[in-house]
C-alpha cells in the first residue's frame, strides 16, 4: 500500500499533526494521545516514527476517511486492540479478534512464573487452559523449545485464532485441542498446568464498563464469585499432573486466599500467591506431592 502524500498533493486537509492532536483531544484518558497515534498509524499503515517525521504531511483523503472510523469505533468504547486487531504481549505481537480475550500485561507474571519452574535442557509437557489468542502457551512455547505445549479452548473461534498466532510466530511444537478445562487431556500427564480463567463475578458492575464490554463474556465471568472456573481446574488438575507437576492460576486481586484455600484442600503443596507488578495479588502456584 501505498504511503501518504505530501502536503502539496491535498492542501485542503488536514496535515498528520493536526489529525493527531485533534484525536488526543477526543479521546478520553491518560492514553489518548496514545491511542491516537496508534489508530493513526494503523490506518496510514506507517510507523509511529513515520508519524513524527511526518507531521505536515496531508495523509489521503480515503485514508483520513478510515482514521476517522476508526477514531469513532474507539469513541464508542470498542478496544484498540480490536481494532487493530493485534496486541503485544511478551516478545510478540499477537492477533485478536472479538472472540478471544485481550492479552493483558499482569499476565506476563504468570509466563515468568511458569518458566522458573520449567528447566531449560528439559523435554517437558505443559498446559495452557483456556488459551484464547495462545499467549501463554506460545510465550512457554518459545522459550522452552524442548517443550510440548497443549493448549486447550471451548471456543472454537478462539483456537483458530491460536492456531494462526502460532503459524506466523513459527512455533510448530504447540498443539491445540478443542474442549472444556482438562477434559481435552484425560489420561495424560504434564509436568506444569497453567491457565488464565474467566475470574469475574457475574454481577461484577466491571462488566459493563470499558474494554470489558466488547471482550467475550464466557472468558471474564464465572459465577456468583468468579471462582467456577478455578474450582473446576484445581479439582480435576491432580489427575493430569505428573508427580512433583506444577498449577499456576491467574485470578483477582482480591482472590488469593481463596484460591489457595482450594489448592490446599485439594492436596498442593508449596502453595503461595504471587503479586504482578501494581503490588496486587495475582497468580497462585502449587505443586503436587512428588
Amino acid at each position: 500500500m501505498s504511503k501518504p502524500t505530501p502536503s502539496a498533493a491535498h492542501s485542503a486537509g488536514h496535515t498528520v499533526a493536526q489529525l493527531l492532536a485533534a484525536a488526543a483531544a477526543r479521546l478520553p484518558g491518560e492514553e489518548a494521545r496514545a491511542e491516537a497515534e496508534r489508530l493513526l498509524g494503523h490506518a496510514l499503515c506507517v510507523s509511529a516514527t513515520w508519524l513524527y517525521s511526518h507531521g505536515e504531511d496531508v495523509p489521503e483523503p480515503a485514508r483520513a476517511a478510515g482514521f476517522e472510523r476508526l477514531l469513532a469505533r474507539r469513541l464508542a468504547g470498542e478496544p484498540v486492540a480490536y481494532l487493530l486487531g493485534q496486541r503485544g504481549f511478551w516478545r510478540f505481537d499477537l492477533q485478536v479478534t472479538p472472540a478471544t480475550l485481550i492479552p493483558r500485561p499482569e499476565t506476563e507474571r504468570l509466563v515468568e512464573l511458569a518458566l522458573d519452574r520449567l528447566p531449560a535442557s528439559q523435554s517437558l509437557r505443559i498446559a495452557d487452559l483456556g488459551t484464547g489468542t495462545g499467549a501463554i502457551a506460545l510465550a512457554l512455547a518459545h522459550e522452552r523449545p524442548l517443550a510440548h505445549v497443549v493448549a486447550v479452548d471451548v471456543s472454537e473461534q478462539a483456537l483458530s485464532v491460536a492456531r494462526e498466532n502460532a503459524r506466523i510466530l513459527g512455533l510448530a511444537r504447540v498443539e491445540f485441542r478443542h474442549g472444556d478445562w482438562l477434559a481435552p487431556l484425560a489420561g495424560e500427564r504434564f509436568e506444569l498446568i497453567a491457565s488464565n480463567p474467566p475470574y469475574i463475578a457475574d454481577d461484577d458492575a466491571h462488566l459493563q464498563q470499558g474494554d470489558l464490554r466488547f471482550e467475550p463474556r464466557a472468558a471474564l465471568a464465572s459465577g456468583h464469585d468468579g471462582l467456577d472456573a478455578i474450582r473446576r481446574i484445581v479439582a480435576d488438575a491432580p489427575d493430569c499432573l505428573s508427580p512433583g507437576g506444577w498449577l499456576l492460576i491467574e485470578h483477582g486481586w482480591d482472590q488469593g486466599q481463596a484460591v489457595r484455600g482450594l489448592m490446599q484442600a485439594r492436596g498442593f503443596g508449596q502453595v503461595e500467591t504471587t503479586q504482578d507488578w501494581e503490588a496486587r495479588d495475582r497468580v497462585t502456584t502449587g505443586r503436587l506431592a512428588t
